[in-house]
């Protein structure tokens, strides 16, 4: 029987310019699936950010053997535009630790849960 482990790395952590999502260690498993979630999104018009203000706007999957050196792994992530919405991204070769970082445009801010899915 395969094992799972889903850890929620951010929950109503708002983001603004550069950011980065708590790293967790998963060299234990053999397939990894990210979740963001928003639950508010806002930007410098009306205080409602335009799906425009987030037009590919994403994180980057960054992997590392130790948690302390990054290096971007090539997956590209999402973020979501509205209310609500769920992004993912699956990472199926890593070392022992993950993380997504990543810049949202000047303005715009974005509160999120953020999940990994974890599976041996």
């Amino acid at each position: 029987m395969r094992e799972s482990h889903t850890a929620v790395l951010e929950r109503n952590v708002e983001w603004s310019g550069a950011f980065a999502v708590e790293p967790y260690e998963v060299g234990w498993a053999s397939e990894a699936i990210y979740f963001i979630r928003a639950l508010a999104v806002t930007g410098e018009r009306q205080g409602k950010a335009s799906e425009d203000e987030l037009k590919g706007a994403c994180g980057r999957v960054q992997i590392s053997p130790d948690g302390m050196h990054w290096c971007d792994e090539g997956t590209a992530v999402p973020l979501p535009k509205s209310v609500g919405e769920v992004t993912f991204a699956r990472v199926a070769h890593f070392g022992n630790w993950l993380r997504v970082v990543g810049e949202l445009p000047d303005g715009v801010r974005l509160k999120v849960v953020v999940a990994l899915a974890l599976k041996e």
